[in-house]
C-alpha cells in the first residue's frame, strides 16, 4: 500500500472520529452518577453566556459565583452571575431550587443540558453545588486551568439525575504530626469538594503538637504547638483562622469536624500543663512517631475541667454537629480508667450540644445516644458500637488510609496496615466489609491521611491522588454501579484534569492514563 493511500486512510479515520457526536453517557464522570440519558446536540459556552440563579437566596448566588470562578480563568469570558426574573434565553446556565423531589434528597441534583441552555436544579444549595462539580467534569479538562486556554467549550446534551449513597463522605487531615498552613487546608478542601466529598476531619492534637488556640489554656499552643515530627518548627491555628477555614469549607458544602485526641496521644498537652499529669511533672516535648505512651490523668478533676473548656471553645466556633474525641491507642491508660473516662467525655461533649465521634476503641465503653464510632482497626469494636445503637464511619486502615504506601518502593507513607494501591482502595463495599455492620448502620466513609511522613502540599496530593476519586465514588455511587475495570478507564481519563488542576498525583501503572499528562 502506498504512502499516499495510507495518508488518505488515516485522514478518513480522523474525519470519522471527529464526526462522532459527543455523548453525555460516554463522559468520564467521577463519582459515577445514578442516571445519565443522552440527547441530541451539545451546548457551547461563549463569551456571551451568563449564569442566572432563580430567587434571592445568597446561597444560590454563592454557588453561581463559585461556578463562574471555575469557568472564567481558563476561558477569559468574564462570565457574570445574575438573579433571573425573566424567561430563559439560549446560551446561558440556570441554577434554581425546586424543593419537593424526594428522590434527590438534600444533596442530589438534576442537570439538563440542551443546545440552548444548561439547567441545574436541586432541593437545596448543597445539591446545586454537587451538580456544579459534574458540570465542571463535562467541559474539556483545561477548563480547570488557572491561566487562559484556547479551545471550544462544548458539552454534550442530555440529562443527569444524581444523588449520594451515603451522606457522610470525608477526608481526614492530620495537622498534628506535621503542621499545614491555612492555605494547604483550603487547597485540600477544594480538591475533595471537586469530587463531591463533604466532610473535612481535622486531627488537631497529638503527642507531637497542639494545633488550635484555646483561650483558657494558652500554653497549649505557646508550648505544645511549637514542635512537630523530626524536631522541626510546628505551628497552630488561631481561633480566627479556624473560623476562616470553617467558612471557606461551608462555601464549598464541606463540614469541618475538629478532633482533640484523648486520653492518649496527649503528650503536647501534658508538656504544656503539668497538672494534667498524675505526677504533676511536665514531660519533654516529643518529636518522634511512636504511639501509646501518653495519657491524661483520668482521676483528677482538673482534667475534666480542661476537657470541658477545650470542647466548649471548639463547639462555639464549629457550626457542624460533631466533635471528635479520639480515644485510640490509649495503651498507657488502664482499662478500668479508660472506660469511665470515655463515658465522662461523651457527657461533656453532649453538654455543648454536639454529637460525639470517636475511634472504634471508644465502643469498649458505654455508648451515649448519638455517639458515632469510627472503624479503623478492630471490627469487633465497631460491632460492639453497633450493638449499642451507634452509627459507624467506615475508615478501615487496610483500605482507606491514604498514608499507607502504594507499594514497597513508595518513598512516602507507612505500611503497617499493608500496601494500598489504587485498586485496593476502590474495591470494597462499606456495607459488606464487616459482618454485623450493614448499610443501615453506616453513616458514611472517611479516608484519613496521617502525617508522620507527610510535610507539604505536594506530598499531600501525591498520597491522596489518585485514590481520593475512588473513595468519593464509594461514598456517592451505588455498589451495583461500581466496577474496577470500568472505573480505572474513567480515572485514567482524568489525567489531563489532574494536570490542569496542578495535582501532583501518583501515576499508578494499574490505571490507563490518557492525555498529554500520561507518565
Amino acid at each position: 500500500m502506498s504512502k499516499s493511500i495510507l495518508l488518505v486512510s488515516f485522514m478518513v479515520v480522523q474525519l470519522i472520529a471527529s464526526a462522532q457526536p459527543l455523548l453525555l453517557s460516554k463522559q468520564s464522570i467521577i463519582p459515577k452518577p445514578v442516571s445519565v440519558v443522552d440527547a441530541k446536540g451539545s451546548f457551547n459556552l461563549t463569551e456571551k453566556s451568563i449564569i442566572y440563579y432563580e430567587g434571592e437566596s445568597p446561597e444560590i448566588q454563592q454557588v453561581g459565583n463559585y461556578l463562574a470562578s471555575k469557568l472564567n480563568p481558563s476561558t477569559r469570558f468574564g462570565i457574570v452571575v445574575r438573579s433571573n426574573s425573566v424567561a430563559q434565553t439560549p446560551g446561558n446556565i440556570y441554577l434554581s431550587l425546586k424543593p419537593g423531589d424526594a428522590q434527590l434528597g438534600d444533596e442530589g441534583y438534576q442537570l439538563v443540558i440542551s443546545k440552548e441552555t444548561v439547567i441545574l436544579t436541586a432541593n437545596k444549595p448543597s445539591g446545586l453545588f454537587n451538580g456544579v462539580q459534574t458540570l465542571r467534569q463535562l467541559f474539556p479538562a483545561n477548563i480547570e486551568s488557572a491561566v487562559p486556554q484556547e479551545g471550544s467549550w462544548e458539552i454534550p446534551a442530555g440529562t443527569v439525575r444524581d444523588f449520594p449513597e451515603y451522606a457522610f463522605r470525608g477526608v481526614m487531615l492530620d495537622v498534628a504530626r506535621h503542621f499545614f498552613q491555612v492555605s494547604d487546608v483550603k487547597r485540600t478542601i477544594d480538591l475533595m469538594a471537586a469530587y463531591k466529598m463533604n466532610v473535612m476531619h481535622l486531627h488537631l492534637s497529638d503527642d507531637q503538637g497542639w494545633r488550635i488556640e484555646i483561650k483558657k489554656w494558652p500554653k497549649l499552643t505557646a508550648i505544645g504547638g511549637i514542635t512537630q515530627v523530626d524536631g522541626e518548627k510546628g505551628g497552630f491555628y488561631t481561633q480566627d483562622q479556624y473560623v476562616e477555614i470553617v467558612k471557606y469549607a461551608a462555601e464549598r458544602q464541606v463540614m469541618i469536624i475538629p478532633e482533640i485526641d484523648m486520653p492518649g496521644h496527649t503528650n503536647a498537652a501534658l508538656a504544656s500543663y503539668p497538672e494534667l499529669n498524675c505526677n504533676d511533672r511536665a514531660p519533654e516535648l516529643y518529636t518522634g512517631t511512636k504511639v501509646g505512651f501518653s495519657t491524661l490523668c483520668t482521676s483528677k478533676e482538673i482534667t475534666y475541667q480542661f476537657i470541658k473548656d477545650v470542647f466548649s471553645e471548639l463547639a462555639a466556633i464549629t457550626p457542624g454537629p460533631y466533635l471528635h474525641i479520639g480515644g485510640d491507642e490509649s495503651h498507657a491508660t488502664k482499662i478500668e480508667d479508660y472506660l469511665p473516662f470515655e463515658v465522662k467525655v461523651q457527657e461533656i461533649v453532649a453538654s455543648t450540644g454536639k454529637q460525639v465521634i470517636g475511634w472504634d476503641e471508644i465502643a469498649l465503653s458505654t455508648m451515649k445516644p448519638n455517639t458515632v464510632v469510627q472503624f479503623w482497626a478492630k471490627a469487633e469494636n465497631a460491632q460492639k458500637g453497633v450493638k449499642q445503637g451507634a452509627k459507624v464511619i467506615m475508615s478501615p486502615a487496610a483500605k482507606a488510609y491514604v498514608d499507607m504506601q502504594y507499594h514497597a518502593k513508595t518513598k512516602l507513607g507507612l505500611h503497617w496496615a499493608g500496601y494500598v494501591e489504587v485498586d485496593t482502595g476502590y474495591n470494597w463495599d462499606p456495607a459488606t466489609l464487616v459482618p454485623g455492620i450493614g448499610r443501615e448502620n453506616i453513616l458514611g466513609i472517611e479516608a484519613p491521611l496521617w502525617s508522620e511522613t507527610i510535610t507539604n502540599m505536594d506530598e499531600i496530593e501525591y498520597m491522596v491522588f489518585p485514590r481520593l476519586p475512588g473513595y468519593a465514588e464509594i461514598g456517592w455511587s451505588t455498589p451495583a454501579s461500581r466496577n474496577w475495570n470500568e472505573y480505572k478507564v474513567r480515572l485514567g481519563n482524568h489525567a489531563d484534569r489532574f494536570k490542569a488542576m496542578q495535582i501532583d498525583y501518583y501515576p499508578s501503572k494499574l490505571v490507563p492514563w490518557l492525555g498529554s499528562s500520561k507518565k
